[in-house]
Order: C-alpha cells, then structure tokens, then sequence
C-alpha cells in the first residue's frame, strides 16, 4: 500500500511536469532532439549496418550509452562512421538535454513545494491582519503589530524587502503583488482582522482596497493615502479609515487597524492596584495603550500615553511606584484629585482576549464601565467628589 502511494505521488508530479512542458518550448525541444537521435540511431542500424529491428534498438541503446559490448562490430568506413557519429552525437547531446530537463524539473518541483507550503500557511490563517506593502509605512505598522503579539501576512512585490523577516507561527510573509485578485483571494481576508494597505502608491491602494471590499464587504480596511487629495477617493473605495503619512505616521495606521479591537474602559482605583491591573492584562495577552485622568467637569481628560511595555520596563515602574517616595506621593495626588477615576484604551489580539479582561476587571470591582461618553464619567467623578 505504501509503494503504491509512492507511485501516485510519483506519476502525479510526472503528469503535472509534462503538462508544465507543454508551456516550456525548451523542455520540448530537448525531448524532441532524442526522439530525433533514437530515430537516427535506429533507422542507421537497420538500413547500415543491417541489423534486424529487435538488433537495432539494442545497437543504438548500447552505442549511444558507450557500453559497446563487441558482439556488434561496424566493418565497413559507413558503418564506422555511423557508429562514431551516432556515440558521439548521442553522449553529448542527451547529456546536455537531461542537464536542462533535470534542472526544470527540479525547479518544478520546488516552486510546487514552495507554493503548496505557502499556500497551507495562509489557509491556517485566523484573526490575522493583512499588510500590503512593506517600504517604510508598512514597516512601521509591523514594528506595532509586533509589539502587541499580532498575527499578520506580509504582501510585498519586491521579494528583497523580505529578505530579513523570518517566517513563524504569527507572521508569514509573502512574495506576491497585492493587485492581483488571485493574490487577495489566498489571504483569508473573511477571517482576518483587518487589511491594511501601505504601499507608496495611491492608485495600487485605491486597486486593493476596491478589490478586497468587492470581497468581502464587512473587511476593516486601513489605507494609506500618500496625497491628502486622495483621501475621499479612498474613502469612497471602500476604506474604513485613511490616514495620510503627511499628518501621522505608522502608530496612528495600527490604532486605526486595531480600532475593533480597542475598547476604552473607565475604572476607581488607587495606585496600589496598578501592579494586579499589569497582570491581568499580560494573562490575556492585552496592553495598556494608555491613561486618561478625569477632572469633573471638564471635558477634555489629561492623557499619558503609555505604549507597549515590556516585562522590564514593567516592572521598573511598578518598583518606582511601590519604592520611590516621590513617585509614589506625585501619584498619589493625582489618583485623589481624580477620585480615583480614570480610563485607558485596552488593545488586545482580538475582540474575544479583550472581552476576557472586561470580564475579569469586573469581578475585581473596579471596572465603571465600556466605551462611557463624557456626561456618564463625569457622573462618576461628581459622584465620588461628593
């Protein structure tokens, strides 16, 4: 049973090579020239050398292998100078043919390895963002999605550009021009977070982003819009957001991207429960993009971005927080000016992880509420004030 898969597999990659051969006028060529040395061969023996059929085959097989057993010898100048024109003629020339067949053949077989494997590795693809095009905004929107574990497909035309991104579970980077429909359609874009488009040409973004919402019309769409006239167009395409590198850079294309994966919370504590609100964030794989300080009655709350900090950066504030008299007091005051209320923005890998800390801030106690408007926080702060 085992063999007899072998051969399939073997007679499959056969069939699908000369099939490929039909395409390739070399290949055929070269089949051709052998056909035409065995027919040279063969009718030469018959008709020179005045062999049988059965005779001739043989004759030519073993001449143009050289093996020459001696059981068959030319005698006459005709019959020496068949021989010798067909040894000659046959070694060289089928060792060159079967150097060009092997060599395509080879090739075949890796662009079919290459491809069967690309193509698995895009099909497993879930809750994964698509970022086309890969120059200096596109890199900048990896470096995020990096930095927060996302997963993400790589589209890039110019194959060195990928030269230095290492393929592994979340990130799979592709050789491909993502104007081509055949290209959109290997991506899992139904079952991706989001498709963002970066690449430095507004008319390959407007292409993208009309092909991929004809697609799927429920798609996040983030583009990049190289001119701030191109923007409506875009709009108008089918992009759920255009962000313009003239005004902003790669940060504000990811929160853009993230958008459906990014709530805003508001919450009452003081300072000595920041350090259980870091580990409930990192035991579902979520960030604190930032913090907002809300006064009551005003509008505006005083921000501080945070970003993506790693185990280090963490645990140096928290030593400063806990440890630093200073830190600790300067803090201190401002969670009591606040009455303790304040909200962040929680980025996680997808809406499922997020929703996990929600739920567990809630039974903690501390969670107001989701995505509140500036009339419910500031209920909460005259609330506590009073």
């Amino acid at each position: 049973m085992k063999n007899r898969n072998v051969w399939r597999i073997i007679m499959s990659e056969i069939k699908k090579y000369m099939e490929d051969l039909k395409k390739n006028k070399t290949g055929l060529k070269g089949i051709l020239v052998i056909i035409l040395i065995f027919a040279y061969g063969i009718l030469g023996s018959y008709y020179i050398m005045n062999l049988n059929i059965n005779n001739s085959i043989y004759y030519t097989i073993i001449t143009i292998a050289t093996v020459g057993y001696g059981d068959i010898i030319p005698v006459t100048p005709l019959e020496k100078f068949f021989s010798t024109s067909l040894a000659l003629t046959g070694i060289g020339l089928i060792a060159y043919i079967f150097t060009i067949i092997i060599t395509s053949f080879e090739e075949n077989l890796h662009d079919i390895r290459s491809g069967r494997h690309m193509e698995k590795r895009l099909a497993k693809m879930e809750d994964h963002y698509i970022l086309c095009g890969f120059g200096r905004v596109g890199t900048a929107v990896y470096e995020e999605l990096m930095k927060r574990n996302q997963k993400v497909i790589i589209i890039e035309k110019n194959e060195d550009k990928l030269e230095d991104i290492e393929e592994t579970e979340n990130v799979v980077p592709f050789n491909a021009n993502a104007t081509e429909d055949k290209t959109l359609k290997k991506l899992n874009i139904d079952k991706s977070l989001g498709v963002i488009v970066t690449t430095g040409s507004d008319v390959d973004n407007l292409f993208i982003v009309l092909t991929t919402r004809e697609m799927n019309k429920d798609a996040w769409i983030i583009s990049r819009a190289s001119k701030k006239e191109n923007i409506k167009r875009l709009k108008h395409a089918g992009a759920n957001k255009v962000i313009s590198p003239e005004v902003s850079g790669g940060t504000d294309i990811y929160f853009a991207a993230v958008q459906p994966n990014l709530v805003h919370i508001t919450q009452k504590h003081g300072i000595d429960y920041l350090e259980r609100e870091f580990e409930i964030l990192k035991k579902h794989n979520c960030h604190l993009e930032n913090i907002e300080y809300h006064f009551p009655g005003i509008k505006t709350p005083v921000t501080r971005t945070i970003g993506v900090l790693d185990e280090e950066e963490k645990d140096h504030f928290i030593d400063m927080v806990k440890n630093n008299p200073e830190v600790h007091e300067s803090m201190d005051v401002m969670y009591e000016t606040v009455n303790g209320v304040h909200s962040h923005w929680i980025s996680g890998p997808d809406k499922s992880h997020v929703d996990m800390v929600i739920e567990e801030l809630k039974k903690e106690g501390n969670l107001l509420g989701v995505n509140l408007d500036f009339k419910e926080i500031n209920e909460f702060t005259k609330q506590f004030k009073e």
